[in-house]
């Protein structure tokens, strides 16, 4: 073997002095996690360095031997980022296969690492640190996409659509409108998301196995090397404790909900029934059979991976539900969910935020659809009411025209004054102004309405605040 080949890390068990007979194979496969638990390497180490350096400091360890210790583990990141570490199942997890290497490489020292932890403290710590900075890393992918919506936004604050409700046409609103109701659906996740993170950087170390240590440790030293805010308060707690996965995946689970919900409205806008938008063909795939079709794969994807996501909330509460204190096998199956909803939730992220911006609206076709359906019927109720009409007898008024329009083909706006004047004689003119698509959106001018004004305004009220984060 070339002398700069790293070697592989030795089988024996760090915990093998109390055992007589070896673990089974397959026991060892099925209790293994390094297979998917190896992920974690970046922040094991980090964690392990922030450990070594506290024990230092405590005067536990010597400087010499702390050095000896980062040099060691440093060199171990590098050789898993070039890919030529060579984990090994029998040390079952990332965390013993990397002490297990350290040691054989720096001898004596390298055992001297895990005084006052335990593998309990050790992993509660690693998930922490990895959770948190993939919370940041999804922090940006909702912020590009929520600029993204805003760009959009502002950019068809006037055009026109029809707004539904029971999917069916209800009243005109504006495009730009309609995407600021998405804003602020992920503005709520945005939110849920920082909140989230405030519990999830909190330092476990130094809990140890379940009941602290009897080592002079100093929490607080090594949880501020890591960046937490503070250490845990409970050392059973600290090892038990995984609402903040559960935490994360609640918030996945409406994240999910509210991209699903829009995957669903791009779907049907961008059918041949509706053809309000047009989806770039970059996000979008063929038919094998159908030359014509052009489908909109992206949405749809999105819109099915949240069943993926809310499982993996389910499982998780459904793991902790009857463990007692403190830290159980069990506890193993947190990672494959958490690490599951943590990628489909960027993946998911970054396709809408490149997808979001690339959209094209149809206008025309928006335009048309919202004349459809007498979407501007409350407007004239409420020109009735304006009329001294009691708002009751108004609604049975407009509910007769909409008949009349509907025997005659007519739209309301395409109704002549004297076709009007015998449901009210109170119709004069001056209703043309509201019976229109724009006289409609134009009157709804106050703080959350649809008036073009009032896009524009909650667009730059929202850029403002997100230039902020």
């Amino acid at each position: 073997m070339n002398q700069d080949t790293p070697k592989k890390p030795p089988d024996t068990k760090p915990w093998g002095g109390r055992f007589s007979e070896a673990t089974d194979t397959f026991v060892e496969r099925f209790t293994a996690s390094v297979g998917f638990d190896q992920r974690l390497y970046h922040h094991d180490i980090n964690g392990s360095i922030a450990h070594a350096t506290m024990l230092a400091k405590v005067g536990v360890l010597s400087d010499e031997e702390k050095q000896q210790i980062v040099d060691g583990l440093e060199a171990i990141r590098a050789e898993i980022e070039n890919g030529t570490f060579q984990w090994s199942v029998t040390l079952e997890d990332v965390h013993m296969n990397i002490e297990a290497t350290l040691t054989e490489r720096i001898g004596i020292t390298g055992k001297k690492l895990h005084t006052g932890r335990s593998r309990n403290d050790q992993v509660a710590t690693d998930i922490r640190l990895y959770v948190r900075d993939e919370i940041d890393t999804i922090a940006k992918e909702l912020t590009r996409l929520q600029t993204g919506l805003l760009n959009v936004a502002e950019r068809e604050a006037a055009t026109i659509m029809p707004g539904f409700t029971h999917l069916q046409t209800a009243q005109p609103i504006t495009f730009g409108h309609h995407l600021l109701a998405w804003f602020e659906m992920l503005q709520r996740d945005y939110d849920r998301l920082m909140d989230c993170r405030k519990r999830v950087n909190q330092s476990p170390l130094g809990a140890a196995a379940l009941a602290g240590t009897t080592y002079p440790i100093d929490r607080a030293y090594s949880a501020e090397l890591m960046g937490f805010e503070k250490p845990t308060a409970n050392s059973l707690d600290s090892v038990s404790d995984r609402d903040f996965a559960i935490e994360f995946c609640a918030f996945a689970s409406l994240l999910m909900t509210h991209l699903s919900r829009a995957s669903e409205e791009l779907v049907l806008w961008s059918s041949s029934q509706f053809d309000f938008i047009d989806l770039p063909d970059r996000f979008c795939t063929g038919s094998s059979i159908m030359p014509q079709k052009k489908n909109p794969d992206v949405p749809e994807l999105v819109r099915g991976k949240t069943g993926r996501v809310n499982g993996h909330l389910i499982s998780l509460l459904t793991l902790m539900k009857s463990q007692p204190l403190a830290y159980n096998k069990d506890n193993q199956e947190d990672k494959e969910p958490l690490f599951d909803a943590l990628n489909t939730v960027k993946d998911c992220l970054r396709a809408f935020a490149d997808m979001i911006p690339a959209i094209t609206a149809k206008k025309e076709s928006m335009y048309k659809a919202a004349k459809r359906g007498f979407s501007t019927a409350t407007d004239l109720a409420d020109y009735l009411v304006g009329k001294n009409i009691p708002f009751r007898d108004s609604h049975e008024i407009v509910g007769k025209l909409v008949a009349y329009g509907i025997d005659s083909g007519k739209d309301l706006s395409e109704m002549t004054l004297e076709e009007l004047q015998p449901f009210s004689d109170v119709i004069e003119q001056d209703v043309f102004e509201v019976l229109t698509l724009e006289g409609s959106v134009a009157a709804r001018n106050h703080v959350g309405g649809t008036a073009p004004q009032q896009v524009l305004s909650a667009v730059a009220t929202a850029k403002t605040a997100l230039s902020t984060r």
